[in-house]
């Protein structure tokens, strides 16, 4: 009788616990679910408290994240949709959806910008909102949509793709590690800014008939200093036309060769007869396509390179985010910088011009000997008329020094003669500055091997490493050394709470962080 007694206390103590399990597991499922069905990365982070009271734990959470949610049969065909970004503004937008998709598959996505931007007056949807004649592998495609007062190049812009690649994450099954940004003419040149302000999301970004410099002019009053060295990050997959009217490949080619130099992954297919248009499509297709598969994004690259003004925005480059700013004794001396072209010494004739038109003569100089006076054009070298489209000491530059120059210019609607030896001097100039930086920036190069950091930095006093399981081996110690110096080491311990923090802020399946480690340098 007493053995039967006892054998009833044990079976219905272990029911007690079956059942306090299973409705533990219950309320985490439940917390979960919530936490799925989100509208957003802001209604997301609300829902973390739940899931931490809920009990779960940082592994079995780990895998819950990694799993994703259960996607639902949606429209196929175009979607249109709208975002409203934070900033209040609203943005229309097409999804355009393979007919056959099947939700239990992740698909690859590509956003389209368009050109003629600064044509537009709001944010109307145009046209059909296809894809159109520049459709490629099966994919899901984004069309959004930019205006004179929300350019592709504005910080308003960069809230937009990002909402828009959350919303549709919500809805369709997507390969986070293959979302790409390409745009043909402004929407081209919008592609090079998103690679310059916002790389995480993305695996790669295809510039077609577009121009980087665009961006370093006044009159677009782009948001936020531009710095190339962050386009080391992605590939570029980058056309351009021979008999393009606004950027033709011999305006585009000497800045692709100094991105080559500088560390810029990139696939340059210059197209010699095409103008301002995409009639090469057919023959460059494949090519773009198999470049996109072949690129897939790295969401934890072993190294990185992010440059920024801003400690609170544009901040984040997957894994490293820039805390503050401001210089340390042990700053690197001198990093490689993309936004600086070196000029290599040439001869100094003396004379600045805007075309063949003079507009200043150093004194002193070989073009004063000559006689050169501002406001002059130089019409005639040796009896051949040139062409005022090239600058004065362009034009005299293929004559060889020491010769004798017969010249003559138009000076007051009136032709003057002018004689002399050709013999400028040979002088150096400091580099190039291609963008112009009015703020203090801060940069951080990483390299990771194993469970070591290495960080180079200039102008950053602080800065946080996201450390993922799947990169870090969390049982063993963690050294970051910066600039030659041991910054810190030690264990660091998985958190469920920076677990889900993340994954509701990046809603990524294959990018998730466990902890964070907090480096300060001064």
């Amino acid at each position: 009788m007493k053995l039967t007694l006892r054998i009833s206390i044990v079976a219905a103590v272990m029911l007690a616990a079956a059942r306090l399990v299973l409705s533990a597991q219950t309320s985490v499922d439940a917390a979960f679910a919530r936490f799925w069905a989100a509208a957003s990365p802001i209604e997301a982070a609300e829902l973390v408290d739940p899931i931490v009271r809920s009990g779960a734990k940082f592994d079995a959470a780990f895998r819950e994240l990694r799993k994703g949610r259960a996607y639902s049969i949606q429209k196929t065909g175009q979607v249109r949709l709208s975002n409203r970004t934070g900033d209040g503004v609203e943005h229309n937008f097409v999804l355009n959806v393979p007919e056959t998709y099947d939700s239990t598959r992740a698909y690859q996505v590509r956003f389209q910008l368009h050109g003629g931007v600064m044509g537009r007056s709001d944010n109307r949807i145009v046209g059909a909102g296809t894809i159109g004649a520049l459709a490629g592998a099966e994919q899901i495609y984004v069309i959004p949509y930019a205006w004179d007062a929300a350019p592709w190049w504005s910080d308003d812009q960069l809230l937009n793709l990002r909402g828009i690649l959350d919303a549709t994450k919500r809805l369709y099954n997507v390969d986070e590690n293959r979302v790409v940004v390409s745009g043909v003419s402004d929407g081209g040149t919008g592609a090079y800014y998103v690679a310059m302000r916002d790389t995480t999301p993305f695996a790669s970004f295809l510039p077609l008939n577009g121009f980087w410099m665009v961006l370093a002019s006044d009159s677009l009053k782009v948001d936020g200093p531009l710095y190339g060295n962050n386009l080391r990050n992605k590939p570029l997959f980058i056309v351009n036309g021979g008999r393009d009217p606004l950027y033709p490949t011999d305006l585009v080619d000497p800045h692709v060769e100094h991105f080559r130099k500088n560390g810029v992954s990139l696939v340059y297919e210059p197209q010699p007869d095409a103008g301002h248009n995409t009639q090469w499509w057919p023959r460059v297709k494949d090519d773009y396509e198999a470049f996109v598969r072949d690129h897939p994004r790295n969401p934890l690259p072993d190294t990185l390179t992010w440059e920024t003004s801003d400690a609170w925005e544009h901040n984040r480059a997957h894994w490293l985010i820039i805390d503050r700013l401001g210089t340390t004794p042990a700053d690197a001396k001198s990093l490689t910088d993309l936004n600086e072209v070196s000029i290599s010494p040439r001869p100094d004739f003396g004379v600045q011009s805007v075309g063949g038109r003079v507009i200043r003569v150093a004194e002193g100089s070989n073009a004063a000997a000559f006689g050169f006076k501002a406001g002059d054009a130089l019409v005639r070298v040796n009896g051949e008329t040139v062409s005022m489209s090239n600058d004065v000491a362009q034009t005299l530059s293929v004559i060889e020094p020491g010769s004798r120059v017969d010249l003559v210019v138009s000076r007051n609607n009136k032709p003057v003669e002018l004689s002399g030896v050709y013999d400028p001097p040979i002088a150096s100039y400091p580099p190039r500055k291609l963008f112009d930086r009015p703020d203090p920036s801060g940069r951080v190069d990483l390299v990771r091997q194993g469970n070591t950091v290495r960080a180079t930095t200039r102008g950053v006093t602080a800065f946080t490493l996201l450390l993922s399981p799947d990169q870090f081996d969390f049982d063993k110690p963690v050294t970051v050394v910066a600039n030659g110096r041991t910054v810190f080491s030690g264990r660091v311990q998985k958190d469920v709470r920076t677990l889900l923090k993340w994954a509701a802020a990046d809603n990524d399946r294959t990018m998730l962080f466990g902890a964070e480690l907090h480096v300060k340098l001064n």
